[in-house]
């Protein structure tokens, strides 16, 4: 450690040539706004110099563009890329994201801490900085079959990995206002570092409980109103822009310089097809700056505020011994990455190449029973009925009545009312429950859509309007284990696989991306009428997003927090 500390003095004073030298370009300073001129000097994986000269054994011309701190995404969930931890460094990297702060609790739910550990195995091999939050609430309630439990004392044995911190988000907001044992055992764990929140609409005394717990963080804010009683709190923001939950034109007025501070970016959810066609966070910040916000706020916001609203006091400035995350753009206003380093190195095809590996787990994991046409019939007495009703661009969703007859013992599909059928079919061979209901919004008017990406608990959940195409598309999830597929007139439409634990491909993030713009196209073909019906379908089985939900034991009442008989 004397030596390291040696060589770095000597290198940002100049007596040593420093290991790598940004030649050229401007830094943008994201404390004081300045752009400043000179060098960049880099010994190993930390900034030594700025604003002169230096000599360096390795020289990198970088003019005409200008320098910012690497971005942070402080909440995403890497399955939902739909890619491993591995390939989504290959997909985001090179677009400006030297940090990435995930919570694992989508494989968690299936694999249980094997799903952690594989997160934690793959997060210690890929260029950017991926930081692994322990996973809080698996199951999210008690109100679903998942394929695990984990226990406070699991969680507590995995504190001590060097790509571990904190503990993730808590999902389970009633369960800390009304002190559940187990939950509190958890946060008592992790007090002495970031715990992430999870707290939709919470507000009053209420929400004062949940952030006394030690909950500093909030992506769950869509208004407001509701971010600003946050702030009030002593919450930081995550300003959030997923597949699904996009909700930086409704937060962007809190976008200021007085603010930025207390404001960060997160992803949570975001597929390939998304970050292809418009960015990660990049797009955020481009979309920011278009919408008037300053480009020192938004720059901020996705750099030393996100850094400081988790703790991570080794990034997020362009300065003297701060770690070498820099992205090296051609105009602030297009945020586009030219170049990308990460602990000084250069994220390079070659590099990522260069990578080591890790096997995948949890092949084999759709265990689900065989279905039948028959299986998604919905037998009721009444006529009166409770109907998931989708808000598009929102995970939130309303609890809407509707009258439905049964007819010869069932409650069918009623395309003309846009009144889809829902399934959710426990798939981790727990007990082999079904449960059905009815959704608005997809505007499906035939054949169906299948997934095991089904929030948290990944059971197979299945929209259509046709039973047979229903019973095919989700029987094929389980022989190609696990993914999207979309049926139409007993005929596969489209299909991609997710072997590992349902959840994530082995293939190419490109290769991912063809795939969902053949199922977008195939899904367009049914009628359904959302941008991204993938992960919209896979929001509608949380139970912890109000207001109505469903799950393998049945549609839930979220804000009563209840399943409904």
């Amino acid at each position: 450690m004397t030596e390291r500390l040696a060589r770095r003095i000597a290198q940002g004073a100049g007596r040593e040539p420093a290991d790598l030298v940004l030649r050229g370009g401007a830094v943008l300073d994201v404390v004081t706004g300045d752009l400043i001129a000179g060098d960049v000097a880099i010994c190993g994986d930390r900034i030594v110099g700025i604003g002169a000269t230096y000599e360096g054994r390795v020289v990198r011309e970088v003019k005409g563009l200008t320098l910012v701190p690497g971005f942070i995404d402080t909440h995403l969930h890497i399955e939902s890329s739909l890619v491993t931890p591995l390939e989504f460094d290959r997909c985001v990297g090179p677009r400006g994201v030297t940090t990435a702060i995930c919570d694992p609790h989508e494989i968690a739910n299936v694999l249980g801490m094997d799903g952690i550990r594989f997160m934690l195995a793959q997060a210690e091999h890929t260029l950017i900085d991926v930081i692994v939050q322990l996973s809080s609430c698996v199951p999210s309630t008690e109100m679903e079959t998942s394929g695990a439990r984990i226990e406070a004392a699991e969680l507590a044995a995995l504190r001590a990995h060097p790509k571990a911190m904190g503990l993730a988000e808590v999902m389970n907001y009633p369960g800390v206002v009304s002190g559940d044992p187990g939950l509190l055992e958890k946060l008592a764990a992790f007090a002495d570092g970031p715990i992430d929140g999870h707290a939709p609409l919470l507000s009053g005394r209420d929400l004062n409980a949940y952030v006394a717990a030690g909950i500093a963080t909030e992506h769950e804010a869509t208004g407001l109103a509701e971010a600003r009683e946050k702030l009030q709190r002593g919450m930081r923001i995550l300003i959030r822009e997923g597949s699904v939950s996009k909700d930086l034109d409704a937060l962007m007025p809190l976008m200021t310089e007085r603010l930025a501070p207390y404001l960060a970016f997160c992803t949570d959810d975001r597929n390939p097809l998304d970050i292809g066609e418009e960015g990660h966070l990049d797009h955020m910040i481009r979309h920011a700056i278009a919408g008037g916000v300053d480009p020192l706020v938004a720059y901020r916001i996705a750099s030393l505020s996100a850094a400081e609203a988790f703790g991570l006091k080794d990034r997020g400035q362009i300065a003297p011994g701060k770690r070498a995350d820099i992205v090296a753009l051609g105009s602030l206003a297009a945020c586009d990455a030219q170049a990308v380093w990460c602990g000084g190195v250069e994220l390079t095809e070659a590099a990522f190449a260069a990578r080591g590996k890790v096997a995948p787990v949890g092949r084999a994991s759709v265990k689900a029973p065989p279905v039948t046409p028959g299986t998604f019939r919905h037998g009721a007495n009444r006529t009166a009925t409770d109907v998931i009703g989708i808000q598009p661009g929102r995970i939130l969703t309303d609890h809407l009545h509707e009258d439905v007859a049964p007819n010869g013992g069932d409650k069918p599909p009623d395309p003309a009312r846009d009144l889809a059928r829902i399934t959710v079919i426990e798939r981790h061979g727990k007990n082999g429950n079904v449960a059905s209901g009815f959704v608005r919004g997809f505007g499906i008017r035939s054949g169906a859509v299948a997934s095991t990406v089904c929030h948290d608990h990944h059971n197979i959940v299945c929209v259509g309007v046709d039973y047979a195409d229903m019973a095919l598309a989700s029987g094929r999830l389980a022989e190609i284990e696990g993914g999207f597929v979309v049926a139409k007139g007993s005929v596969i439409r489209a299909e991609l696989a997710l072997p590992v634990a349902g959840l994530m491909s082995l293939e190419p993030f490109e290769t991912v991306r063809a795939a969902l713009e053949e199922l977008r196209e195939a899904a367009k073909g049914l009628g359904i009428v959302l941008d991204e019906p993938f992960l919209q379908l896979a929001f509608l089985a949380l139970p912890v997003i109000p207001a109505l939900k469903i799950s393998d034991r049945g549609m839930i009442d979220v804000t009563r927090f209840e399943i409904l008989p």
